[in-house]
């Protein structure tokens, strides 16, 4: 049996063993929370949900099952395992609450209502608490596909690094098998051989013991060499997946068509506007209120920090470009010098960075000592919660960059001004200031062109773990 089929059976068997758990523990607790532990006489109701919990527990189970959710295209990465959790329950509860309404058994509200929650939640921490321990498998090499690459250099390469930059996806990327002429200088990793025949692409799968092929775009596969080569993969229990060109576009924007045997892919345009927007804002306004009450005496304390160990103003602003290029002051709470503003190109020049759209000061001598532990945390960015209740910034978005550096963005990098700019984004979760320029603006960019409030969300999560960490902060 090989690796990958040993870790994806001993992950299902763990899976399913959390998913028995789980559902036992909250539809017991359900019971127990509605008729109570009274050891007298059985009584009919009871009777019946002793009935009840039994078979919704083994439906439940079931129905995790039927609904994919412990498929292995799913399992360890993307949302898409959570997803399938909370649609297989809803569906199974709207299952039971139609048969009750026609068997005109009434079902406790209260049983239903704790049976629910509680057990979608415990699936969702228990396959969290598996996802952990098989993240930290797959970053020790552990408990991923080998994958073999086919296509030309440049294309194969781009598979190669993206599917290392995530290796908690679960794809090693082994070996290239270049179809195509191209400069094999261009990789990263081994070539195995290169041509466009069958029986040499098995003879590279069997040398490097790989259990997955990616096929890279501009591979000059034809049709047909693709549908056999998908024959016979698929007859030795080796995965094909397929890895066009088109990238940086979030799943649910891309669908598939199939037209005369062709699939193809749809790609929906960005929505910016509407109520998609109207919710992101309103969302903003109440998240923000409720943390400027919360964190009141985190400002106070901040606030008599800064005022009593550096002499200077308590709040920092600094003008900075939002939305379609309109300007606005951005609060912070002051972590430098007063003159730090006439320090800065001066410093920039002397580290090489003066032409580079992001004015990053590496060590930077500018700041105090309170400041660094506010930076280190965040806390120095809490006033910008009041930007974003004044509508100048949201909670979530590409950073709000000077004049100066927006002066320096080429085409691509103005699309960050199409959307509100944030307190938090993607590349402050993917590194913080650990990040280059490109890296970034890829992340802002694919943030602008994909963003949703559940992803919103998420990124705020993220943040606050980032923030206690302390990690890429300058």
């Amino acid at each position: 049996m090989c690796e990958s089929v040993k870790w994806r059976t001993r992950y299902a068997r763990r899976l399913r063993v959390v998913d028995g758990v789980v559902v036992v523990w909250a539809t017991a607790g359900a019971l127990i929370l509605r008729v109570g532990t009274d050891e007298g006489p059985l009584s009919r109701e009871t009777g019946l949900y002793l009935a009840l919990t039994a078979a919704l527990a083994v439906g439940w189970w079931l129905m995790l099952g039927l609904w994919g959710t412990r498929d292995p295209k799913v399992l360890g990465f993307g949302p898409e395992e959570y997803k399938r959790v909370f649609a297989s329950s809803l569906w199974l509860f709207g299952i039971i609450a139609i048969l009750s309404y026609s068997a005109r058994f009434d079902t406790a509200r209260g049983y239903v209502g704790i049976a629910l929650p509680v057990g979608v939640l415990g699936l969702v921490l228990g396959r969290w608490i598996l996802r952990q321990h098989l993240a930290l498998e797959r970053s020790q090499g552990f408990s991923s596909s080998k994958v073999l690459v086919l296509g030309g250099a440049a294309s194969a390469e781009h598979v190669v690094r993206s599917l290392r930059s995530h290796p908690q996806a679960g794809y090693a990327p082994i070996g290239a098998f270049l179809t195509s002429n191209s400069d094999e200088r261009e990789l990263s990793v081994r070539v195995i051989g290169s041509g466009r025949g069958l029986d040499q692409i098995m003879r590279a799968i069997d040398k490097v013991g790989a259990d997955t092929v990616a096929v890279a775009a501009e591979g000059d596969l034809s049709p047909r060499d693709l549908r056999q080569l998908g024959w016979t993969l698929a007859a030795s229990h080796v995965s094909m997946i397929l890895a066009p060109s088109l990238t940086d576009v979030a799943g649910p924007r891309i669908h598939t068509q199939p037209v005369a045997g062709l699939p193809l892919i749809h790609v929906s345009t960005p929505k910016l506007t509407g109520g998609r927007r109207v919710a992101k804002r309103a969302f903003d306004i109440i998240t923000a209120v409720l943390l400027l009450v919360l964190l009141s005496p985190v400002f106070l304390l901040v606030a008599v920090l800064v005022r009593s160990t550096s002499p200077g103003p308590v709040f920092y602003k600094q003008e900075r470009i939002g939305i379609r290029g309109t300007s606005f002051n951005m609060l912070k709470f002051r972590s430098m010098r007063t003159d730090a503003d006439q320090e800065l190109q001066v410093l920039l020049r002397q580290q090489g960075t003066g032409n580079v759209p992001l004015f990053k000061v590496k060590d930077d001598p500018r700041i105090t000592r309170v400041g660094k532990v506010l930076r280190k945390y965040s806390l120095d960015e809490l006033p910008q919660l009041i930007n974003v209740v004044t509508g100048s910034m949201s909670l979530v978005g590409p950073r709000p960059q000077r004049a100066g550096e927006v002066a320096l963005y080429d085409s691509d990098a103005h699309r960050r001004l199409y959307v509100s700019p944030g307190m938090s984004g993607l590349w402050q979760v993917s590194g913080r200031s650990n990040l280059t320029w490109e890296e970034s603006i890829r992340l802002d960019l694919y943030y602008v062109e994909n963003w949703s409030l559940v992803g919103d969300i998420v990124i705020l999560l993220k943040t606050f773990r980032a923030v206690f960490a302390g990690a890429g902060a300058h």
